[in-house]
């Protein structure tokens, strides 16, 4: 059975460069019926919220935020989601903004409460 994402905190392994996410911003997300959806801020981001959906270890989502400097951007991400060695959940992720140009590769690791 697949560990379900609900109620977890992730954090960035390590920062993604000015006005993105960094290991200052807080993942904390929800999960239902293949559904997920997060709210984060922290570092550069004043309030960021993802929704997209979930098959196995396989997320599909899109993401939206505010920037401490009043810029917006927006994107699309998939991650898969992996097991660490202590318990803890993994996503490793593959993002490509669409408000703008750029991509990359990312990953967050869960934290415990």
């Amino acid at each position: 059975m697949q560990a379900s994402l609900d109620g977890c905190l992730f954090v960035p392994v390590a920062d993604a460069g000015p006005g993105q996410v960094g290991t200052g911003t807080r993942f904390d997300y929800r999960e239902r019926d293949g559904r997920v959806w997060a709210h984060y801020e922290g570092g550069d981001v004043v309030h960021g919220e993802l929704v997209g959906t979930r098959a196995g270890d396989q997320l599909d989502f899109r993401y939206v935020q505010l920037r401490t400097d009043g810029s917006t951007a927006s994107g699309h991400c998939l991650s898969r989601v992996t097991a660490l060695p202590d318990g803890r959940l993994r996503l490793e992720e593959s993002w490509e903004w669409e408000s703008q140009p750029g991509s990359g590769t990312s990953a967050v690791e869960q934290v415990r409460r």
